[in-house]
C-alpha cells in the first residue's frame, strides 16, 4: 500500500470540514454585513423621527381652511406639540443607546439581526401612540399604556441584544478586556432601563397626573451605577 492511499483512507475518516465553514458563514456575519444594519438602522429611525412632525405640518391647512388666525396652530394644540416634543426626545435618547451599543459591534449573528428588527419595530410604531396622544389627550390611560408598552418592548429588544453581545464577546472589535466591561456595564444599564420603564409605567397608570413625566426615572435610575462607579474612583 503506497503513501496516496494511505492518505485517501485517512482522508476518508475524516469529517468533511466544509459543512463546518458553511455553519459558520451563515451564524456569523462579516463586518459589511454590520455597517449594512447600522446604516438600515439608522434609515428607518430617521424616517420614524420625521413622522413624528408630519401631523403638527397637517395642522396649517387645517388651520387655514377652518379661517383661524396663524398663532391658533400653535396656541390650540399644545397636546399635539408636547405630544411630538416628548417622542423626538424618546427616539431620539433610544436611539443614541442604540448606537453605544453597536458602536463595538465586528460581527453579526441570526439572534441579533432579529433582535434589531424587533427593535426597529417599535421605532416605527412610536408614531402612532404620538398621535393618539395629541388626539385623546395626555391623561387618556388607553393612550399611555399603549405608549410605554411600546417603549418597554423596545428596551427589552435592546437588552437582549446586549446580552447577545456580552455572552459573545468575539463578535466586538477592540481589547477584550476593555469591550467586555464596557458591553457589561450597558448591560446593567439595559436592564435597569426595562426595570425603571415598569416602575413608569405602574406610576403613570396609578397617578395619571403623574403620566408622561414619570419617564423621567429613565434619566435617573440607569444612570446610577456610572455614578457609584466614578465616587469610587474618586
Amino acid at each position: 500500500m503506497g503513501v496516496s492511499s494511505h492518505l485517501e483512507d485517512t482522508d476518508a475518516g475524516r469529517p468533511d470540514p466544509a459543512p463546518r465553514s458553511i455553519r459558520a458563514s451563515t451564524d456569523t456575519e462579516g463586518r459589511s454585513s454590520t455597517e449594512r444594519l447600522v446604516l438600515f438602522t439608522d434609515a428607518v429611525t430617521a424616517i420614524s423621527i420625521t413622522l413624528l412632525v408630519l401631523p403638527l405640518v397637517d395642522l396649517v391647512p387645517e388651520a387655514a381652511s377652518a379661517h383661524k388666525g396663524a398663532s391658533e396652530v400653535i396656541t390650540g394644540h399644545f397636546d399635539q406639540i408636547w405630544s411630538f416634543l416628548l417622542s423626538f426626545v424618546v427616539v431620539a435618547s433610544i436611539w443614541l443607546e442604540h448606537h453605544r451599543a453597536f458602536s463595538s459591534v465586528e460581527k453579526l449573528t441570526r439572534s441579533l439581526t432579529v433582535w434589531n428588527m424587533g427593535w426597529l419595530l417599535t421605532i416605527v410604531v412610536v408614531p402612532v401612540p404620538t398621535e393618539m396622544i395629541g388626539a385623546f389627550g395626555a391623561r387618556d390611560r388607553f393612550v399611555a399604556t399603549f405608549y410605554y408598552s411600546v417603549l418597554l418592548a423596545s428596551m427589552v429588544c435592546r437588552t437582549a441584544m446586549l446580552r447577545i453581545l456580552k455572552t459573545n464577546p468575539g463578535l466586538l472589535a477592540g481589547d477584550g478586556r476593555e469591550v467586555r466591561r464596557r458591553t457589561q456595564v450597558l448591560y446593567t444599564e439595559g436592564r435597569l432601563n426595562v426595570i425603571a420603564m415598569v416602575l413608569a409605567l405602574a406610576i403613570a397608570l396609578a397617578v395619571p397626573v403623574l403620566q408622561y413625566y414619570s419617564l423621567l426615572l429613565l434619566a435617573i435610575l440607569p444612570r446610577l451605577p456610572r455614578l457609584r462607579g466614578r465616587r469610587s474612583t474618586d
